[in-house]
């Protein structure tokens, strides 16, 4: 009888990452991963991503893919805890290609199953909320910064991009999730896209004022105290996780602490922030706008 442990086995003082245990029960099991995610109802990215730790995953998903993986109960139990013990700490879901299209699906899976979504954000109007163009001036820049911020981005990656942003943003249209964004005034003077697509940008947030009862926008006007300086912007998904944004990565954790954190936070803010919008939107349409003709006298002199 041979003393080898099953391919399942993970014990209990294993290092083993959870994904890279998983890959290898399926592996042993002959399974392809577009095999095993149909089994378990997920798609074959998502395994994909979970076997190579580029996602925060969901212990009940680990529990399921064990189950039908054939891993005994106890190997289920390591698995589950060593992935709720994840939650804990920041996660960094740097990505292992430049293509920045697999972050954007990846906020499309969180997103999906979340009925409430809170976004901060400090410099940029934040990604649920932008036009096309200024997408694709917020996404060209990234995209140069992952091919090492020395060569022109590539047009097709950053096309991607901006398709898997824009897909994001139709769950805005589903009545039964809520959405508030906080935003601070001065993203409307960062000069992200042209005065042109600025202008567009601004519109397009009236309109989204205008058409979606279960979307709140606040903005936090210059001079308003703020309780704590604004160093990056963030999501909450349900009070279950937190998305931070970074240059190169975005940190996620689903650790209590972490959450509860990031809320308070964001209602501080919020509570700061002006609602009825249109007033401030008008001030910078008239800035854009004078900006436009200064730049037109300019060309024709």
């Amino acid at each position: 009888m041979s003393n080898e442990p099953s391919p399942d086995f993970v014990g209990p003082d294993s290092d083993e990452p959870v994904g890279e245990a998983l890959a290898r029960m399926r592996k042993a099991r002959r399974l392809t991963g577009a095999e095993l995610a149909a089994q378990v109802a997920m798609s074959q990215p998502k395994i994909s991503r979970i076997e190579r730790g580029q996602v925060l995953a969901d212990p009940a998903d680990i529990a399921l893919i064990a189950q039908v993986l054939g891993a005994d109960e106890a190997t289920i139990g390591r698995l589950v805890e060593r992935t709720e013990r994840g939650h804990d700490r920041l996660t960094d879901l740097r990505p292992t290609s430049i293509d920045l299209s697999n972050s954007q699906k990846a906020m499309i899976e969180w997103e999906s199953t979340a009925r409430e979504t809170r976004c901060f954000e400090s410099v940029a109007i934040t990604g649920l909320l932008q036009t096309g163009a200024y997408a694709r001036a917020v996404l060209r820049g990234f995209q140069r910064l992952a091919q090492g911020g020395t060569t022109q981005p590539s047009q097709a990656l950053v096309a991607k991009a901006v398709a898997e942003r824009t897909r994001r943003q139709e769950i805005l249209a589903d009545p039964t999730r809520s959405f508030r964004f906080v935003m601070i005034e001065s993203v409307f003077r960062n000069r992200i896209c042209s005065p042109v697509d600025m202008l567009g940008q601004i519109e397009h947030l009236q309109d989204v004022v205008e058409t979606f009862d279960n979307v709140v926008i606040g903005i936090v006007p210059d001079m308003a105290p703020l309780p704590i300086p604004p160093m990056h912007g963030f999501a909450l998904l349900d009070d279950k996780l937190v998305s931070i944004d970074a240059f190169n990565t975005a940190m996620v954790s689903r650790g209590r602490r972490d959450v509860q954190r990031y809320r308070q936070l964001f209602d501080a803010f919020e509570s700061l922030a002006q609602t009825d919008i249109a007033g401030i939107l008008t001030r910078y349409r008239r800035l854009y706008i004078d900006l436009l003709r200064d730049l037109d006298d300019r060309s024709g002199t």
